[in-house]
């Protein structure tokens, strides 16, 4: 038979809640509840949360009563609450005393044994609520898949649900009324009122007896410093874009949070919450006009962050011994960068350039108050299909907090801040953008160059600052955007167009590609041998749903973030005998530009603080096809390339047909091939057979 069609006797419920809490055994057989209750009595934590999953393995507890306790959430929170004032021990540690709560509660006990209130009406019984100095929450089930946003359903009204989602929005905290006490002026007595809901009407007459016989309308004057208030803040949840189907738009759910539930998130934290879902009835004209239509809303009794900020992860014993044998791996740099997006084929380098924009650099602020950022900013700019928009998505999902946003679908206001009123005070407040919400993280922004350009300007400050200065409705003030920018775009032509300039390709000002650190250009070249070895990967991927073999196990993004957050507490500096070097080296750039005039080259300030931050050559992919091949010439290159097939096959000889096949697929010409063989024949590197042109080495 159904929980709900039959008397439930709560008398019971309590007795058993009791059973669970003083005799449930925790993981090393400790008294788990006992010890919590223990910790409250001592003022060390002011929470107790109820588990389910402690429910379910506690022998006394059939399934009706979890059915029970997950059906009727509310009232099962107040009978845990009125066991733990039975069960709740003495203090057996001193801790400093609440003048405000301590001395007002002696008093009333005092009073009360005096026989202060006649009894005579339940508003003078002094409620459970307002001796109460700790909350219950009940948490759900720990390996329940959490409902989405679309799945909560008016079936779901007063049960325990777990729901994920984004936070969009937190108001700030203000104290809710729980327990409203007044003075009577006539008879001196103190009358309790009880608030469940977030509006009530006060009380004006007295109604105790004294009154009533002298037949005096007692005054009542309410007392807020009597009153117990309890910590409120409104948060506003989205739902997951993976959530959201085609065509839709996100929907969105208000969560209440009391307690010590309060600012544990803010906008843009992934979050799994468990809570009470319930009606919240309109008040005064709006319930004129809304009739009997109620707004809903999630009380919250438990948050869970999908991935914690890097500087509240805490290793856990396993990850803190797999940190410690990659730290003394000697390729640790190799194998962290491909263990991200394992699935992508190449881009070796740009997947280096992206592990460390995740680990960043150190933050710095000079005496005089200046910041120098430490965030990377990277910029992939290529041609069609090269893998741009999955990189970014999985760098995504490996930072701890991340935005994922598009250029077309993207306004100034949306990466910034837009002003909105707020539905609880009607007050002007400011909603963050993907800039703000990626705050001490990273916002990835695809589709870079299909933004108006008075969009993009909005970002620049953003860029070097860190900041965004908003001064609009009356709000002048300046937030925090502590990002790394990760934008992907095309070039100007959708393609790369070889017969124009580098500046000409990528289309985007000079302020702009400055405040990047690193600028890769990504081309689809044709090249036998890496397109059929990118084939073969894709095809892999496919049929087994997982990346070739790399050699060695690829790490899970849970295992890179704890040796990135490891990584990231790490304050390296410049050593002295480099400062030198460094601004030689800087000051020569300067001047090699200057001579020749090279329209791709935006050496600025910017370029020595990122070659600083992260001490590699950021502009490689921008140079010429033959000078990128292999640092120097084609002459060269080629060289290289027969070198390799002789070492590769342990002979000296190369036929001459099989060196033209192997040129050839990396895009060279026969004649550039001759003109090879016979500079490094003038320098008796190799013989070559007068007729059939064949190449023999000559063994130094």
């Amino acid at each position: 038979m159904a929980a709900g069609t039959k008397t439930v006797d709560y008398a019971a419920e309590r007795a058993l809640a009791k059973d669970f809490l003083t005799n449930f055994a925790g993981p090393h057989g400790e008294p788990k509840y006992q010890n919590i209750l223990q910790d409250i009595a001592n003022r060390k934590i002011r929470a107790a949360q109820i588990e389910l999953d402690d429910l379910f393995h506690y022998k006394d507890v059939d399934e009706e009563f979890l059915q029970r306790v997950t059906e009727n959430t509310k009232r099962y929170i107040g009978i845990f609450a009125e066991a733990v004032d039975e069960l709740m021990p003495e203090p057996t540690e001193a801790f400093a005393v609440d003048e405000d709560r301590d001395i007002l509660m002696t008093q009333r006990v005092d009073e009360g044994a005096d026989g202060g209130a006649d009894g005579t009406d339940p508003l003078q019984r002094m409620p459970p609520e307002i001796k109460r100095f700790f909350e219950v929450y009940i948490k759900a089930f720990s390996k329940v898949t959490p409902l989405t946003l679309r799945q909560v359903k008016a079936s779901h009204i007063g049960q325990l649900v777990k729901i994920s989602g984004i936070v969009t929005r937190c108001s700030d905290v203000k104290p809710l009324m729980q327990v409203a006490v007044y003075t009577c002026e006539e008879c001196g007595f103190e009358i309790y009122q009880e608030v469940t809901a977030r509006v009530f009407m006060p009380l004006f007459e007295c109604p105790s007896q004294r009154c009533k016989l002298n037949k005096a309308k007692g005054n009542l004057i309410l007392q807020l410093r009597a009153s117990k208030f309890l910590k409120f803040q409104e948060v506003k949840l989205q739902e997951l874009a993976e959530h959201v189907p085609k065509g839709h738009i996100p929907r969105s759910l208000t969560a209440h949070l009391r307690g010590e539930l309060t600012r544990k998130v803010a906008p843009g934290d992934v979050v799994e919450m468990s809570g009470v879902f319930l009606p919240m009835p309109y008040f005064g004209f709006r319930a004129m006009r809304a009739g009997l239509v109620a707004d809903t809303y999630l009380e919250a009794m438990s948050i869970t962050h999908f991935k914690k900020k890097y500087e509240e992860y805490e290793l856990k014993g396993d990850e803190q011994e797999q940190i410690d044998r990659l730290a003394e791996d000697g390729d640790i740099y190799s194998k962290l960068s491909k263990s991200l997006a394992p699935e992508i084929f190449g881009h070796e380098d740009v997947k280096k350039a992206l592990l460390l924009l995740l680990v960043g650099a150190p933050h710095r602020k000079l005496g005089d108050g200046m910041k120098i950022r430490g965030d990377l900013h990277i910029c992939l700019m290529g041609d069609p299909g090269v893998a741009k928009s999955q990189l970014l998505k999985h760098i995504i999902n490996v930072a701890p907090r991340g935005v994922y946003t598009t250029g077309r679908g993207s306004s100034g206001v949306g990466l910034t801040a837009a002003v909105q009123k707020d539905p609880v005070t009607n007050e002007f407040v400011l909603e963050g953008g993907a800039l703000v919400l990626a705050d001490m993280g990273i916002c990835a922004i695809d589709e870079f160059d299909k933004m108006e350009e008075s969009d993009r300007t909005a970002i620049h400050e953003v860029m070097e600052q860190q900041t965004v200065s908003i001064a609009k409705a009356g709000i002048t003030t300046s937030l925090n955007a502590r990002t790394a920018v990760l934008a992907a775009a095309n070039p100007a032509w959708g393609r790369y167009d070889m017969r124009r300039t580098p500046a000409e390709n990528i289309n985007l000002p000079p302020a702009l590609l400055s405040r990047f650190d690193l600028l890769w250009l990504i081309l689809d070249r044709a090249d036998m041998e890496n397109d059929l070895e990118m084939a073969r990967h894709v095809v892999h991927v496919h049929q087994n749903l997982e990346s070739p073999a790399l050699g060695f196990t690829a790490l899970e993004p849970s295992v890179l973030r704890a040796y990135i957050s490891a990584a990231r507490r790490v304050t390296p500096s410049v050593p002295r005998d480099l400062e030198e070097y460094i601004a030689t080296a800087y000051s020569s750039i300067r001047q090699e530009e200057a001579k020749s005039n090279a329209p791709h080259s935006y050496t600025t300030i910017r370029t020595l603080l990122s070659i600083v931050r992260i001490s590699i050559m950021s502009k490689y992919s921008l140079y010429s096809d033959d000078r990128q091949r292999s640092g120097l010439d084609a002459i060269s290159d080629i060289y290289s390339i027969l070198r390799d097939e002789a070492a590769r096959t342990s002979s000296m000889d190369v036929k001459y047909g099989h060196a033209l096949n192997l040129i050839s697929r990396k895009g060279y010409s026969e004649a550039q091939l001759k003109e090879c063989l016979e500079e490094y024949a003038s320098l008796n590197v190799w013989q070559i057979h007068p007729s059939t042109f064949d190449i023999h080495f000559i063994d130094a």
